[in-house]
C-alpha cells in the first residue's frame, strides 16, 4: 500500500456504551474485526476529574527528582532502554519526563506541573485512587466478556501529554513490550479529557492486529552490553494511509488488541490530554515472556483482576 502522508482517514466508527443491559457480542465481534472498539462514558465527569486531580498532584514531586529520566519513543538514544530506573519501574511508581521538558543540564524549563511525560509502572496497585478504578465492576466485566479466565494487570501510566511539549508515539504494537503467547494483552485506555486530532488522539490501524507481531523488546542477552533491552529486528515501516484518527470525548475508554499498530502525534495544541492507562494479560494456558523487560515484582504482583480488592 502507497503512503500518503496528508491523508485523514475519516470513518464511522461505532461507538458502544457500558451499561447494565449492554450486550457484549457486538463489542467483542468489533474488537475481534478491527482491534480496538471505543466504549464511551465508561467514566463518568467526576471520575474523570478524581484521576485528573490525583494526576496533578503526582507532578508535585517532579521538581525534586534528579536526575530527571526522560521518556522518548522518537530518539533512540534516550535513556529508558539502558537505564535501570525504568528497568526499575515495574514495582514501584516512576517518574518520566518529556524531553522539551529539561535542559543540557538536567533542569527543567518549564513547569513542573507540565513537565511529565507519564507516571508509572504500578499505579494500579500501590496508589489507592488509581488502584481503585482498576479494579473496578466495570473493568472487570469487560475482561469476563472478552472470554478471560485469569487476567492480570502487568502495568499502568498516566500519560500527560502537555500542551506544546507532549511528545509523540511511534506507531508501534503493545505485545512487541508485553508479549504473551497464545493470547495477546489488552490494552485499557481511558481518555479523562477531550482528545482531539489537535492535542494527540490515538490514530490507529484497523485490521493489523491480525498480521502477527512486528518486533520485540527484549531483554538483553548480552549481559556484558551497555544496553540492558534491545529490539530483536528494525523497526517496521507502515504507511500513513492505513491508521484512523480517534478522537474521544473525556471519559471514553479505548480497548486495544496487544497487536494493533497505533500512534498518536504531539501535542501541539493548548490544551492538555490526560489519559490513564493499563494492560491486562490472560494467566489460564498463557506465557508471559520472560524476556519482556517488565517483570514481575515484590510490589506489584501479576494478581488476578476478579479477586483483587480496590482497597489498599
Amino acid at each position: 500500500m502507497r503512503a500518503i502522508g496528508s491523508v485523514v482517514n475519516v470513518v464511522i466508527r461505532r461507538t458502544y456504551v457500558i451499561e447494565s443491559t449492554t450486550s457484549f457480542s457486538a463489542i467483542v465481534q468489533q474488537f475481534e474485526q478491527d482491534g480496538y472498539v471505543v466504549l464511551e462514558d465508561f467514566l463518568r465527569g467526576p471520575e474523570c476529574d478524581e484521576l485528573v486531580e490525583a494526576g496533578l498532584e503526582l507532578t508535585k514531586q517532579a521538581a525534586e527528582i534528579d536526575p530527571k529520566p526522560i521518556f522518548s519513543t522518537v530518539d533512540p538514544e534516550q535513556a529508558q532502554h539502558k537505564d535501570a530506573y525504568f528497568m526499575e519501574s515495574n514495582d514501584k511508581i516512576s517518574y518520566f519526563f518529556e524531553a522539551d521538558a529539561v535542559d543540557s543540564d538536567g533542569k527543567l524549563k518549564v513547569e513542573p506541573s507540565i513537565s511529565l511525560n507519564k507516571v508509572g509502572h504500578a499505579l494500579h496497585l500501590l496508589h489507592p485512587i488509581f488502584r481503585c478504578y482498576t479494579y473496578s465492576e466495570r473493568v472487570k466485566r469487560v475482561c469476563r466478556e472478552l472470554g478471560l479466565v485469569d487476567p492480570a494487570v502487568v502495568q499502568s501510566m498516566y500519560i500527560y501529554k502537555n500542551p506544546g511539549i507532549g511528545g509523540e508515539v511511534i506507531a508501534h504494537q503493545d505485545s512487541t513490550y508485553l508479549y504473551t503467547e497464545p493470547i495477546p494483552p489488552v490494552g485499557f485506555w481511558i481518555a479523562l479529557q477531550d482528545v482531539t486530532v489537535q492535542n494527540g488522539c490515538l490514530w490507529i490501524s484497523p485490521g493489523s492486529h491480525k498480521s502477527g507481531i512486528h518486533r520485540r523488546l527484549i531483554r538483553n542477552p548480552d549481559k556484558d552490553s551497555k544496553q540492558a533491552i534491545i529490539y530483536d529486528r528494525p523497526a517496521p515501516v507502515y504507511p500513513q494511509s492505513s491508521f484512523t484518527a480517534v478522537p474521544v470525548p473525556k471519559g471514553t475508554c479505548i480497548l486495544l488488541h496487544g497487536n494493533v499498530v497505533h500512534k498518536s502525534a504531539p501535542n501541539k495544541s493548548e490544551k492538555s490530554r490526560h489519559a490513564y492507562t493499563f494492560h491486562a494479560i490472560e494467566k489460564h494456558q498463557n506465557t508471559y515472556s520472560p524476556d519482556n523487560w517488565l517483570q514481575e515484582g515484590p510490589n506489584a504482583p501479576f494478581v488476578n483482576i476478579y479477586t483483587t480488592s480496590q482497597l489498599m
